[in-house]
């Protein structure tokens, strides 16, 4: 039984509260709505603290949340993953919700996002806003909803896990998930990289459906469809060479091989009748194909030694934070 399920029945009502909890805010140019995201959070969870991470906002972002009670710090390095990761290393709690500024997730929801994690039924808890719709009601922007199916499809094929909303903006954390988490991404990556994360180190996660709503007027979005779309894209391929690089490398073999044979078996059908190489570059092409996969073959299975030590001392490396 893990620690959290013995909690007392006090001190359960008190995480209910905010007690032990940090609301993390990556924040960039959102003056017209992070007043009401502050002022909703400390009335949800009275007893958290609210960080506003500001992330060189040409506004008055900072100021407005300092003003409703938040505690502002700012992140020059731009991007939402750089602020996640230095969230993570400053601040100090037992449990950690991350929320947009933009006041399309509601604060209501974040007893909802805890309860799992104190329950010791989960490490990280995501805000699901498609499985009842909403997100599909309130959002209209061309090709999000593709973007996210696609994410999401990828990593089912890849990792084998099914998340119902992976580039969602709102989670809930443990300390231990926030602690070893080693954030590598610098912008909108963010969202798939702790979900991958979570899934390839078997950290128990839960889906809980929240309601979404869209930005105000005026309010504006600062993720690039294609852009933000293609780098997470890279994303995803960049950390199945790292997490599975057997699998990764085998299939690279493998289309070598195959490329390999369809160039090569004319050649050599060819051979058995004339017993003459007439396509030579072609034969040459062939052999230089199947040692491409040869070679990737072999690479794979020396990367997939070292991802299996680095994975046991990662391992080892949670045990100790358990310890501290």
């Amino acid at each position: 039984m893990t620690e959290a399920i013995n909690l007392s029945d006090a001190r359960i009502e008190e995480i209910r509260k905010g007690a032990g909890v940090a609301v993390l805010v990556p924040c960039y140019n959102e003056e017209l709505t992070i007043g009401k995201v502050v002022d909703d959070f400390r009335q949800t969870l009275p007893l958290a603290d609210v960080y506003v991470y500001d992330n060189n906002s040409s506004d008055k972002t900072a100021e407005i949340a300092r003003e409703h009670g938040a505690i502002v710090r700012m992140e020059p390095r731009q991007g939402k993953g750089n602020v996640v990761r230095q969230m993570f290393r400053d601040v100090e709690a037992d449990y950690y919700i991350m929320v947009d500024g933009d006041d399309t997730y509601p604060a209501e929801s974040a007893p909802a996002l805890l309860e799992p994690l104190y329950c010791g039924a989960a490490d990280m808890t995501v805000g699901d806003r498609l499985s009842n719709g909403s997100y599909g009601e309130e959002n209209d922007r061309a090709f999000h909803g593709f973007g996210n199916d696609l994410v999401r499809w990828l990593i089912k094929v890849i990792y084998g896990y099914a998340f119902e909303d992976v580039m969602t903006g709102y989670r809930a954390f443990t300390r231990m998930f926030v602690k070893t988490m080693p954030v590598l991404s610098s912008g909108f990556q963010i969202e798939t990289e702790l979900s991958i994360h979570a899934v390839d180190k078997r950290w128990r996660i839960v889906d809980v459906p929240i309601d979404y709503r869209d930005r105000p007027e005026g309010s504006e979005s600062k993720l690039s469809t294609f852009g933000d779309g293609a780098k997470v894209l890279m994303a995803i391929a960049s950390l199945f060479k790292d997490y599975k690089p057997m699998a990764f490398f085998g299939w690279l073999a493998l289309l070598f091989v195959i490329l390999g044979l369809v160039a090569g078996i004319p050649v050599i059908a060819e051979f058995t009748v004339t017993h003459l190489v007439e396509r030579f570059p072609t034969a040459l092409l062939a052999v230089a194909l199947v040692l491409c996969g040869a070679l990737s073959l072999t690479v794979g299975l020396v990367l997939d030694t070292v991802a299996k030590n680095t994975r046991k001392q990662w391992e080892i490396s949670v045990y100790q934070a358990y310890e501290k």
